[in-house]
């Protein structure tokens, strides 16, 4: 009875764990949020990849989505679409999960949270540590529910106040307890409000989110020493009446009960060996999970400290969301189950291979022998993952990215360990993917001065003291008049003194820091602009930036308050913008540019400079960059692709400029080729708005600060 107690527990306590881990792999997808971020969102889309999917695959009652500020705008209820107004009847009762994920996204103060409702910070089952989410248990019309909330985000980077929020309901009756009735032996389970039992029945409590009683379990435990005595008590009986007669039947009868009562432990310990398979492997490719890898983990660790060496490999799918996004989620399925056969067999037997959620694998290297094996049998698995995919009919090429830890060099602390491998992992990703690399303390110092860098950047946009924006002149090729301003980013750290826009600009993309960053700069620039009307003012965005939710209304928005106009703000984009999801770019450009912004195309003939992009994105000017400007007059083919880049440019309407003018030589070859407009330290470098106020008031000129 008391191991059902255990097993009962468990189930009923992981079932919220286990649809927060369900929910993800919706709430991260791209097409979702591309979905949500569309002035109307195609109902008949969502109730075939988002309501059927999480009914029909995962068995959720309820899914629901709520906008930013929290109106309810999908509903998917019992197995079909239902309507918005329906989320009314359950809100009170899931509003202490829901006030948690916004207290944690920032969108609802804690003073504001009910008693007993504070955020947690929880990673339980999740794929990704910084999804947003809570789940728990909750008591729904009298209903006993698993429920789960979770921010709808593609990755860390986007900004989740402005995020909807996805909650997915399981109602844990009815189906549900049929289910862990049969799985774990566990006969007449059923759900009652009342602590009211009947004899022999044992019973479990059930609470809320916020700790409230909501109900009981109640189940009649069925054990071997009952059916011993069923089927016992009638030859005992027969025994006392035929005594010495009876002996030979009642040895008969033993016997058949021997074997009865074996097939029911072997029932129960087969059961038992279901339920353990189940808390220790992941269901969708039989691999170890992160529980059954961290025990193996923990074993290794002993071996090592008596001087035995291994590796842990981290291991992450390149290219696989644009799989699950492009072909879905069951193709996205099938190539994880198919990656896990081929990374299984490239690995020795003795080897650990684990899936730790998503696209994510680790492998644990049991007597590892030299670095030059590591090194050997992560080459091996690159090679065998690059081999094709056959998924829905088509092949599908991927790559994986491997973080490498060896130990005991790297230390014998677990959770140490299995951090340097994914730190190792970040450095395979950001060197270029496909890859491996090994772990080395300098990557370590480098993720803590990232760490620092990050932290520091968050105060500096909290407090806005250290942040500057300087302007570099933007001057006619002809006349030399100034035309324009292009707005440039500076850091004064108080501590680290200048820090240049290269070392902390990357780290701001990568943390989503990004977005409210780029936000302050064009609202500055937007003020500057209002004072100089005869100016354009130059702003540049970045990909992941150009990607954020509702940037042309933010953008719009900003101009307005500020009041100047939309036409003196140049939003100056590279060619990465355009590269993923070439229509929302398009939509985005068309907005902005019919409402009056000027579009430039920076940094031109850096990259794939297609023309297809001038002729389906609309941009007013491009820009040739500074790589091609320092080699005029001693190369010949830069001076070629200025020239080629000044006809294509004037030949479709557009304005050319080239950036990185430092001598008068440089200016008449440019202004020779046809350049509409020049930049430069031959001009002036980025000023402080100050020193920018003197050059265009006459006080100086721009050779007196150059």
């Amino acid at each position: 009875m008391n191991r059902q107690t255990r097993i009962a527990r468990l189930a009923l306590a992981s079932s919220a764990d286990q649809m927060a881990y369900e929910q993800q792999g919706l709430a991260a997808w791209k097409q979702l949020s591309d979905q949500l971020a569309k002035p109307r969102i195609d109902k008949h889309w969502m109730d075939t990849e988002i309501g059927q999917w999480s009914s029909d695959m995962f068995r959720h009652d309820m899914t629901f989505i709520l906008s930013p500020t929290g109106r309810p705008i999908y509903a998917f209820v019992a197995g079909h679409p239902a309507d918005v107004r329906s989320f009314a009847a359950v809100e009170p009762d899931l509003l202490p999960i829901i006030n948690v994920v916004r207290r944690t996204a920032g969108t609802v103060r804690s003073e504001e949270l009910p008693k007993g409702s504070e955020p947690k910070l929880r990673t339980t089952a999740l794929t990704r540590s910084s999804t947003i989410f809570e789940s728990g248990g909750a008591s729904l019309n009298g209903r006993p529910a698993a429920a789960s909330v979770m921010v709808i985000a593609v990755n860390a980077r986007d900004e989740a106040r402005t995020r909807p929020l996805m909650i997915s309901v399981r109602y844990l009756d009815g189906s549900y307890l049929q289910e862990l009735s049969s799985w774990n032996l566990l006969e007449g389970l059923r759900f009652s409000q009342h602590a009211t039992s009947n004899q022999g029945e044992a019973m479990i409590p059930f609470d809320d989110r916020l700790g409230k009683r909501a109900g009981f379990f109640l189940w009649k435990p069925q054990l071997p020493g009952t059916r011993i005595l069923r089927m016992v008590g009638p030859a005992a009986a027969v025994l006392l009446l035929l005594l010495l007669g009876a002996l030979a039947w009642l040895m008969l009868s033993l016997w058949r009960s021997g074997r009865q009562l074996s097939a029911a432990v072997v029932d129960l310990q087969a059961s038992e060996a279901q339920a353990q398979h189940l808390a220790f492997h992941d269901v969708l490719t039989g691999l170890p999970n992160r529980a059954l890898f961290q025990d193996r983990l923990d074993q290794a660790l002993a071996r090592a400290r008596r001087g035995e060496i291994w590796a842990i490999l981290a291991l992450d799918l390149d290219r696989f969301k644009q799989v699950n996004d492009t072909l879905g989620h069951a193709a996205g399925d099938t190539l994880i189950r198919e990656f896990a056969v081929r990374l299984s067999q490239t690995v020795r037997t003795m080897d650990t291979v684990a899936r730790i959620g998503g696209d994510e694998f680790s492998v644990l290297v049991c007597d590892a022998g030299r670095r030059e094996d590591v090194e050997q049998l992560c080459e091996r698995i690159a090679a065998t993952v690059r081999e094709p995919f056959s998924l829905m009919g088509s092949e599908v090429f991927v790559g994986v990215s491997i973080g490498v830890v060896l130990a005991p060099d790297a230390g014998l602390d677990r959770g140490d360990l299995i951090r340097k491998a994914d730190i190792a992992l970040y450095r395979a990703k950001s060197d270029g993917r496909d890859r491996y690399q090994i772990f080395a303390a300098s990557m370590d110092e480098t993720v803590k001065l990232r760490g620092e860098i990050e932290e520091d950047l968050r105060r500096a946009i909290a407090n806005g003291r250290e942040l500057e924006v300087h302007y570099q002149p933007q001057v006619d090729a002809e006349s030399g008049q100034i035309m324009g301003l292009e707005a440039l980013l500076r850091w004064k750290h108080p501590v680290r003194g200048l820090i240049l826009p290269d070392q902390f600009i990357p780290i701001a993309e990568e943390t989503g820091l990004i977005v409210p960053l780029g936000d302050w700069v064009l609202a500055e620039a937007c003020r500057v602009a209002a004072q100089w009307p005869d100016l354009f003012i130059a702003v540049n965005l970045s990909a992941v930036q150009f990607r954020s939710a509702g940037l042309a209304r933010r953008i719009i928005d900003t101009a307005q308050a500020a009041g100047c106009e939309p036409v003196q703000i140049e939003l100056a984009i590279t060619e990465s913008v355009l590269l993923h999801d070439d229509q929302a770019a398009a939509d985005v450009l068309r907005t902005l540019r019919s409402t009056g912004f000027r579009i430039a195309l920076d940094d031109f003939g850096t990259g794939y400079s297609s023309l297809s992009y001038l002729r389906h994105f609309k941009v007013d000017k491009i820009k040739i960059d500074r790589s091609f400007t320092k080699n005029l007059g001693q190369d010949h083919e830069a001076a070629a692709i200025v020239t080629s880049v000044v006809t294509l440019g004037h030949a479709m309407g557009l304005t050319v400029t080239a950036e990185g003018v430092e001598s008068h030589h440089q200016m008449q070859l440019l202004t020779a080729a046809g350049c509409n407009e020049l930049q430069g330290y031959l001009f002036a470098q980025a000023l402080p708005e100050t020193a920018i106020a003197d050059v265009l008031s006459g006080r100086a000129g721009l050779r007196d600060v150059a």
